[in-house]
């Protein structure tokens, strides 16, 4: 089935191609520049260290619904095993396999395509199964550092969790910035807290990913607005899941990573950062969020760091 119209619409209005010229690869991330981390440097002020990501173990997110995106599995290669001789001193090693987007995570721009397009006019084609992503891979993406901004949705409507239905629109996060006395700016790397990463950590998987709160279509038009870097939630599915449009699936990644050539990030685990930031009245930090540089990868595994 075709893209409807009104998300033609929308991407005509959010399109970045050619901004930073013909060759880029990197989209949004061109907003962090040395003058925005020098600002982000500056929000540090108690040095209060927030991990953002999920454990990395067999029992994570995934349910299966993603063909080939496989929860870790962790193996031991060598237990104390010396390999010098006899009393020498002992190793230990591990090797893992897992899907790059199976936990915690970064989309690079190439993680969708639509219409055979991937960001910048590139073909969908250039994506192969021996090489991955010949422009545009998440190992382009060198540094993700940052001013971090907390829109803390859920909080801010009063709720502890967002309930599956419900769309994240501008005027959510809005509403977030006004309850947390902050205001996004060009650069910055939004986290969008639903509360939903809450039923994972109850046990039920399933019910985390489906159904789902998640951004509207309509929020790619608020983070071009605003200059957003990067934009990061506490969802499986980053949007609205099942779609708010009935049959047009995953809209917001198309218009995000194809359009508008902005990373976003999934399954970030926002409950302390929530709770820390509450405590010190305080929604900006420094945001280091570093991808794995897999080369030609369309996705990496981060461990995020808010520092306040």
């Amino acid at each position: 089935m075709a893209l409807p119209k009104e998300f033609h619409e929308i991407a005509g209005r959010v399109n970045n191609w050619g901004r930073w010229g013909a060759d880029d690869e990197i989209g949004t991330l061109n907003l962090v520049t040395a003058q925005v981390v020098r600002r982000a440097a500056a929000e540090v002020r108690t040095g209060r260290r927030v991990p953002l990501a999920l454990p990395l173990h067999q029992d994570g997110v995934q349910t299966g619904m993603i063909p080939g995106r496989v929860n870790p599995l962790h193996a031991m290669v060598q237990i104390n095993q010396e390999l010098f001789g006899s009393g020498t001193v002992a190793c230990s090693d591990d090797a893992v396999t897992m899907g790059l987007q199976a936990g915690t995570h970064w989309d690079a721009l190439t993680h969708v395509s639509h219409s055979g397009k991937l960001y910048n006019g590139r073909p969908a084609h250039t994506v192969t199964a021996h090489g991955g992503a010949e422009f545009g891979g998440i190992d382009k993406a060198r540094h993700i550092v940052s001013r971090g901004v907390l829109l803390d949705v859920a909080c801010a409507r009063g709720e502890d969790r967002l309930p599956g239905g419900h769309a994240v629109t501008p005027e959510d996060l809005e509403a977030a910035e006004e309850f947390g006395g902050v205001r996004v700016r060009s650069g910055d790397i939004v986290l969008v807290r639903t509360g939903q990463v809450q039923v994972y950590l109850a046990g039920d998987k399933h019910g985390y990913g489906y159904p789902s709160p998640g951004l509207s279509v309509r929020c790619p038009e608020w983070f071009h607005a605003r200059d957003v870097a990067a934009v990061a939630n506490d969802t499986l599915t980053f949007e609205i899941f099942p779609p708010e449009i009935a049959d047009l699936w995953l809209p917001v990644h198309a218009l995000d990573l194809v359009e508008m050539g902005m990373p976003q990030g999934q399954n970030w685990n926002l409950e302390e950062l929530s709770t820390a930031c509450g405590q010190e009245r305080r929604y900006a930090f420094l945001l280091s969020a570093m991808p794995e540089p897999f080369v030609g990868a369309t996705g990496s595994p981060v461990a995020p760091v808010a520092i306040l």
